[in-house]
């Protein structure tokens, strides 16, 4: 069986994938569980459309290359480097950005937790490892330190605040065991 321009179907036909671009075209996206419409070039990353066209610029581009995990998000309540990520895509997933966090002006424990323990230096870094600790205690209420080291070993904190950002989460867990 010879396979060009698609997967040969049973009667001799060719299946064409549709090609996309190089124009813009519209998607929606579920971020934060609101449908947000937009129209995006098929080369932007989830990323660049969340801080460009939807204003959220919570999740941070740092290297680009999901290396270093400043740009945390949750696509279906996984975490994953939207930079990593084309826009075209996602698709119907649930996005969950660190905005989407907070409920009625009230910050998550997690982030509480980071600004009882000095787990934030300069900031960047701070939204994705919000996110990857919050996914950390959705999944295992009552983390070890291994653990915890684990679930932020992905993240490039140029400050070196991950001490206290154990100690945050050890400090939350033990707060949640009461």
């Amino acid at each position: 069986m010879t396979i060009a321009n698609g997967d040969r179907q049973g009667d001799g036909e060719t299946a064409a994938a549709p090609i996309i671009g190089p124009e813009p075209v519209p998607i929606v996206l579920w971020v934060n569980g609101e449908a947000r419409p937009l129209t995006v070039e098929p080369r932007t990353t989830l990323a660049a459309a969340l801080r460009g066209p939807l204003g959220l610029t919570g999740a941070k581009i740092a290297c680009n290359q999901g290396a270093c995990s400043a740009c945390t998000v949750w696509l279906d309540g996984l975490v994953v480097p939207s930079c990593s990520i084309l826009a075209i895509e996602v698709g119907e997933r649930k996005i969950t950005t660190i905005e989407g966090l907070a409920t009625d002006e009230r910050l998550h424990p997690v982030q509480e937790a980071f600004i009882a323990h000095d787990a934030v230096q300069c900031g960047f870094c701070t939204p994705g490892l919000v996110m990857s600790c919050a996914a950390l205690l959705a999944r295992n209420q009552y983390p070890d330190e291994e653990e915890i080291q684990t679930a932020i070993s992905g993240h490039l904190c140029r400050c070196g605040t991950y001490p206290h950002v154990v100690q945050a989460i050890l400090a939350l867990a033990e707060e949640e065991g009461d």
